[in-house]
């Protein structure tokens, strides 16, 4: 079991503890390609998904996970729900308390929301994405990808993390898990969408994706938020496929054997060409399996399960 309640962020998440999970996940990851993928490890427990924005991957995942395991799962949508009618946040979380729950997995649009909850409900809460700080499991999932594909030690690892890192909290997550892993991370991006003293992260910062793709073992992309942007941070979309886009002739430099991986959603021709995302190299869908065993070894870490 970990030593903890929640799983917030991986910034405060000790690498042994990432290790913990991350072996936890090759066990689960066993089940799902047992073909029998039901097991009794949440038996009697009780996951409740809440989000306040959108989600296909992420919740799918988490939702999946939990019936694998045989736990009982309710999935609220803050659109449909009593946060319409002005319940806090705070709220929300003591009302499933009283409901019995034993994991709440949140998302949502407020940096932080998920550490507020956490101080204030007896549950575990997972953090599925909060503003532009932290998507924890998304990045566990990640290098658990990694992991497979180069072997447990990740140190030297080259990895280039491509796209708008300053609204990705994907990107965030992964610099903190990844730099406790001993990974060579280099971000590239247009300036205008790099967060300010991103160095002080300790990664290596560029605005050529052609120069720094050369003999990375990893590349992955991130998806360009415009949602998120109040400003108009790009020329346009076509030129930044021209400049910053993944497609097969910039994947070419890469070593001989990278992966492309992208947290989805994936912009077609956008942030990753057609024929890079469907290639031999690409492990985007892989990621999406991989996120099933990783959420299940998380779940039942926090309540309680050992190894």
């Amino acid at each position: 079991m970990l030593k903890r309640k929640d799983l917030l962020g991986l910034r405060d998440l000790s690498k042994d503890e990432m290790l913990q999970i991350l072996g936890t996940a090759v066990e689960m990851k066993e089940i799902i390609e047992s073909g029998n993928k039901k097991t009794g490890h949440l038996v009697g427990k009780n996951v409740v998904t809440l989000f306040y924005e959108n989600s296909t991957r992420t919740r799918t995942s988490f939702e999946t996970a939990a019936k694998i395991m045989s736990a009982n799962c309710t999935s609220i949508s803050a659109s449909a729900s009593s946060v319409q009618k002005g319940e806090t946040l705070i709220d929300t979380g003591l009302n499933l308390d009283a409901l019995l729950t034993d994991v709440i997995v949140l998302r949502h649009s407020m940096s932080g929301a998920p550490h507020l909850l956490a101080r204030n409900v007896r549950a575990s809460v997972i953090n599925g994405g909060d503003g532009m700080n932290e998507h924890p499991t998304q990045a566990l999932l990640d290098i658990f990808t990694m992991r497979e594909e180069f072997g447990d030690e990740l140190r030297g690892l080259k990895v280039v993390i491509a796209g708008d890192v300053k609204h990705s909290r994907v990107a965030r997550s992964n610099i903190w898990g990844l730099s406790k892993l001993g990974a060579e991370l280099t971000v590239v991006s247009p300036r205008t969408l790099l967060p300010l003293e991103i160095e002080k992260t300790g990664v290596k910062v560029s605005d050529n994706l052609d120069e720094a793709i050369s003999g990375a073992n990893v590349v992955m992309g991130l998806r360009v938020q415009l949602e998120r942007q109040n400003a108009s941070l790009l020329p346009s979309v076509s030129e930044y496929m021209r400049f910053y886009g993944i497609t097969d002739s910039r994947m070419a430099k890469a070593d001989a054997q990278a992966i492309l991986m992208h947290p989805g959603p994936l912009n077609r021709n956008v942030e990753v060409s057609s024929s890079a995302a469907d290639g031999d190299n690409s492990r985007i869908l892989k990621q999406v399996t991989n996120g099933v065993a990783v959420r299940m070894a998380l779940m039942y870490l926090l309540c309680g399960g050992s190894v």
